[in-house]
């Protein structure tokens, strides 16, 4: 039995086994067996990226199905062939012929991909510079992006005017000229300052998210940290990038047992130390629900001005969601350093 929903933003599919049916088939090929147009090398791919989930769970492409099992698919609609632009509010930190500075708002997509491709910062800046980006990404839907920042991520970004200048920005970014340094509220007692070390790559139980890959696999990532306060169960780290993984931060944090607060992803938005309960469990309920995401901020950039040829650095203020959580943590959460 074969069930499909459409919406805008993406493609729904619901397949049952019936019971008692014995299929002794793998699960990309009964997928294409049922799908209109879906060849088996878009299902695996497909299944690879964590858009089908068998019985609540990602399984992989030779799973071999099961009389009762239940399929859910859901499949973005692909983007259109260029990214549109749109009137938006932007926080234009620094702006000149060669470049601007943004200071990019939490819950905004970069650019338009795969069930984003409205309202990202792309289109807002296509229509701030009437189009006057950089054109050297491949994908057009990417003009002027030299580097990124997760959706639910605050803060600094740069973005090239001109294909010259994104050009020498990338190379600062590859080569590690950029000094890029992140605030961090997270859970846990850190030590006053540290490095953490461990390749990065996709989850092979569930593809959407990273996480710390074995030896030879993955892609190397360091991160550096220092304390710059402590609270009773919690500590507010300014972090500096030595690489640029997806989701670096978040995993080296999570994998440390440092999680960020607030991160729903990667474990953050509970309380990991410390009572739960009574006033305390009260105080981090109405803190979640007053930051609903990572409070993760990328509050200053330094790099050499590729027009200008001279050193540049930015500084931005945190947020008010984040600001929030931190002024209560100092109010209310004292260090007891014996406990």
């Amino acid at each position: 039995m074969l069930l499909k929903r459409e919406n805008p933003k993406k493609t729904e599919y619901l397949l049952h086994v019936p019971d008692g049916q014995q299929t002794d088939i793998r699960l990309d090929k009964y997928i294409t067996s049922f799908v209109q147009n879906a060849s088996r090398t878009k299902v695996q791919k497909a299944i690879k990226d964590g858009y089908v989930m068998v019985n609540g769970k990602n399984e992989k492409s030779s799973y071999i199905m099961q009389p009762g099992d239940v399929i859910e698919i859901s499949l973005p609609n692909p983007p259109p062939p260029e990214a549109k632009p749109e009137k938006m509010d932007l926080d234009i930190v620094f702006e000149d012929e060669f470049l601007l500075i943004v200071n990019k708002e939490a819950d905004t997509v970069v650019h338009p991909a795969y069930g984003n491709w409205e309202g990202t910062l792309v289109n807002g800046l296509l229509y701030y510079t009437n189009k006057n980006l950089s054109s050297m990404n491949e994908e057009s839907l990417r003009p002027g992006i030299v580097h990124r920042l997760d959706k639910d991520t605050s803060g600094l970004l740069v973005v090239a005017k001109n294909d010259i200048v994104h050009k020498q920005l990338s190379k600062q970014f590859a080569k590690k000229d950029v000094d890029r340094t992140y605030w961090a509220i997270v859970w846990g007692r850190p030590p006053k300052e540290g490095t953490i070390r461990g390749n990065i790559g996709r989850s092979p139980q569930d593809r959407k998210i990273m996480t710390i890959r074995p030896k030879g696999e993955g892609k190397t990532a360091v991160t550096h940290f220092r304390v710059l306060e402590y609270f009773d169960y919690l500590a507010l780290l300014e972090i500096n990038l030595e690489t640029g993984r997806t989701h670096q931060i978040r995993v080296h944090m999570q994998h440390e047992g440092y999680y960020i607060f607030g991160d729903k992803t990667y474990g953050g938005n509970s309380v990991r130390y410390g009572q739960n309960t009574g006033s305390r469990k009260s105080m981090f309920n109405n803190l979640f629900s007053s930051l609903p995401r990572q409070a993760l901020h990328a509050k200053t950039l330094g790099f050499y001005h590729p027009g200008k040829e001279n050193y540049m650095t930015f500084d931005s203020s945190l947020p008010a969601d984040f600001n929030l959580v931190l002024e209560t943590l100092k109010n209310k959460c004292k260090p007891e350093l014996d406990s």
